[in-house]
């Protein structure tokens, strides 16, 4: 039985978007161990829709209950068990601060408390993880999870994980670092607030060149003795925006890359050019080139969903007339049928996560498995 705060099609609360994208995200999230299908469901019976509080008030009640479990498995010795409930605690914490202003003192400490389940998780594991810190501009440092790859590798193949400016690094735990594990990888998850609180994004946004993070970051997996360092790939995560894809074009170490390939830059080029009416698109002024109407090394994997904000014609268009001469972008769209065709993949990301670290794994060459 559908809970009442639910439609038959499983969208929570339709008068807010925000509220449910984030219930969609934390259902599918339940098929890497990101949360339970029967806790969502509680949580969804629990919120009132007449009090905007309970929203943060079931989630953090919820994800404290995780994390009292995971310090209670770990005190009697079940790792595994803690390690489960840490991601989940993590998770639900997350999404307790997703609806919060910036200036919310709830929120911030919404996220501390996910970061330290965060930080006790990748101490449990096997290989445990580290909390890792690169510099970068003006000050301020990256901030990332380094999660190596199963014990006795030697030296790994390595896939950086980033999301948008403002998304955090936590979800890659479960998100994607099962995925990288599989495979024999290590795993950097990475994002661009260090250790800034969510308001700093605003400062992150006024910025131009988002892009000159990554070099920082190769430059600091350079240094480990643990890092196959000929291959190392990049994963951008939703790119909605191109920032990654220009890293791309600065970067000749990657030998990689899973990003939206400068799609938005060539739409933007090609918006300005049909309102003005200028016929040749590579004079039309935006800020960046885009990767795919530049000579860029590394193999590229844009990934699409048919539903998305930007239409699949348009995009097989847009990679057709911009790869000049490039053979290696390659364009894969996911279908309603067989799901993953939400923007972002929101709808099923574990299917579009396999299909993505297959092919890095296709490009990087088999690390050994599990």
């Amino acid at each position: 039985m559908i809970p009442a705060c639910l439609s038959d099609d499983w969208t929570l609360c339709p008068e807010r978007e925000d509220i449910s994208a984030e219930f969609t995200r934390l259902l599918t999230a339940a098929q890497e161990g990101g949360a339970t299908l029967a806790e969502c469901l509680m949580i969804a019976r629990q919120l009132k829709r007449d009090d905007d509080q309970s929203w943060h008030r079931e989630w953090k009640k919820l994800a404290q209950a995780n994390r009292h479990r995971a310090e209670a498995a770990f005190a009697e010795g079940h790792l595994a068990t803690a390690q489960r409930n840490w991601l989940r605690a993590m998770n639900y914490y997350g999404a307790a601060a997703m609806p919060l202003d910036q200036a919310d003192e709830r929120r911030w400490v919404a996220v501390l408390a996910m970061q330290e389940c965060a930080r006790r998780y990748l101490a449990a594991r096997g290989p445990a993880g580290e909390v890792v810190t690169m510099p970068w501009i003006d000050g301020h440092a990256l901030q990332g999870y380094f999660v190596p790859a199963p014990a006795g590798r030697g030296r790994a193949p390595t896939v950086i994980c980033i999301g948008e400016p403002g998304h955090r690094k936590e979800e890659f735990l479960f998100k994607l670092a099962p995925h990288a594990r599989e495979r024999g990888f290590s795993m950097l998850a990475l994002d661009l607030f260090g250790d800034q609180r969510d308001d700093y994004l605003e400062v992150l946004l006024r910025r131009r060149d988002l892009e000159s993070s990554i070099p920082c970051v190769m430059d600091y997996l350079e240094t480990r003795s643990d890092v196959d360092f000929e291959r190392v790939a990049i994963v951008a995560d939703g790119w909605g925006s191109s920032f990654v894809a220009r890293a791309v074009l600065q970067e000749p170490r990657l030998a990689a890359a899973v990003c939206d390939g400068g799609l938005w830059d060539l739409h933007e080029r090609a918006f300005f050019a049909s309102r003005f009416a200028m016929s040749d698109v590579s004079v039309v002024p935006v800020p960046h080139a885009p990767l795919m109407a530049s000579s860029a090394d590394c193999p590229v994997l844009i990934t699409l969903g048919e539903d998305g904000w930007l239409k699949a014609d348009r995009a097989r268009q847009l990679v057709q007339k911009s790869r000049l001469g490039s053979s290696d972008v390659m364009l894969k769209v996911f279908t309603a049928a067989e799901t993953g065709a939400a923007q972002a993949h929101a709808d099923n990301p574990s299917l579009v996560n396999e299909y993505i670290f297959d092919w890095l794994e296709s490009r990087l060459g088999a690390a050994g498995r599990i």
